[in-house]
């Protein structure tokens, strides 16, 4: 933990959080139990979250409303403190880094295991199953309000695929069952932010299934989506949410890669995988990071599946050395 960060907070007369751009549950989810937290027990504290725009099915949480955009922030402001959760680089906070930067203060809340430590005061566990875990270890069962528990509760299962995925440890169990405690309507926040899909989300992942490629004998899966492919059903990229997790549990896989395009032109590359291959190792190539089994990264290229084909090879080295 960081041991001195109710003292940053006292001593603090502004504070601003963020989190990573394209905020996902686990981002949203620890920043809004962040803010929360000093609005409740730091009143005299001048508090502001910053992130880009969020899924409309993470507005439920309190306080989401009062989410500003960075970009309003007048040149020259210099927070006296400024938290970073969910991020594994400065960079990852976008525009917000800048102001990250010229903060008195800096603190880092993380799970990723590529975090280097960017902050003044970093609290990263990579064992831990997602930053609301730790942010739940950080405040401490008396702190956490029924509004907290709800914000933390939606990271934590957005980061174990609702306690799937191996990064679910018996103290992530622990940690959800105490704040089911408090009251919140967990069947609800599963089924609305995790299960529930639009028909917009049905399409698109009817259309990255349908055109998937197998390769090495169905162990490895990919699939791509272009702006072309998102026009046609009038699709974001919030709506592609889940895909790469669908092609993983396709039987026999033991990895999936999932390619998608941004607005920019770039595209956004998703991996996730069922064994034993380390993809932080391949991620990192192309200036990208995360998890062992669940990795990304953004690259600029006319030709998504020459990438593919790149990771593909990177994949086989290691089925290679794993002997799969």
């Amino acid at each position: 933990m960081i041991e001195n960060f109710d003292t940053l907070l006292s001593n603090s007369k502004t504070v601003a959080i963020s989190g990573h751009i394209r905020p996902d549950g686990d981002c949203v989810g620890s920043c809004m139990a962040m803010y929360n937290y000093v609005a409740t027990y730091y009143p005299q504290v001048e508090v502001h979250v910053y992130l880009d725009p969020i899924p409309n099915i993470f507005k439920f949480l309190k306080n989401t409303d009062k989410i500003e955009d960075i970009h309003t922030v007048p040149e020259g402001t210099v927070f006296d403190l400024y938290i970073a959760l969910d991020c594994s680089d400065g960079g990852r906070l976008g525009d917000a880094f800048s102001f990250f930067e010229a903060a008195k203060h800096t603190c880092c809340f993380d799970h990723h295991m590529t975090n280097g430590g960017f902050a003044e005061y970093s609290y990263i566990i990579p064992d831990d199953s997602s930053t609301c875990e730790l942010v739940y270890n950080q405040f401490g069962k008396d702190k956490i309000t029924k509004d907290i528990a709800e914000c933390l509760y939606t990271g934590i299962i957005h980061d174990t695929g609702v306690f799937q995925y191996s990064c679910t440890t018996e103290a992530t169990m622990d940690a959800a069952g105490f704040l089911m405690s408090l009251g919140i309507d967990y069947p609800k926040i599963c089924t609305d932010t995790y299960y529930a899909k639009t028909m917009i989300q049905n399409r698109m992942l009817g259309k990255a299934l349908l055109n998937c490629k197998t390769f090495e004998d169905g162990k490895i899966i990919a699939a791509v989506i272009t702006a072309e492919d998102m026009a046609e059903y009038g699709a974001l990229s919030k709506h592609l949410e889940g895909i790469v997790q669908q092609l993983r549990d396709t039987t026999g896989v033991e990895v999936a890669i999932f390619l998608y395009e941004l607005d920019d032109g770039d595209f956004k590359g998703s991996t996730r995988a069922t064994g034993d291959v380390d993809l932080t190792v391949i991620c990192q190539k192309y200036n990208g990071g995360g998890h062992k089994k669940a990795a990304g990264f953004s690259v600029s290229t006319k030709d998504p599946w020459s990438i593919i084909d790149e990771i593909i090879e990177l994949v086989k080295a290691q089925f290679d050395s794993l002997g799969i």
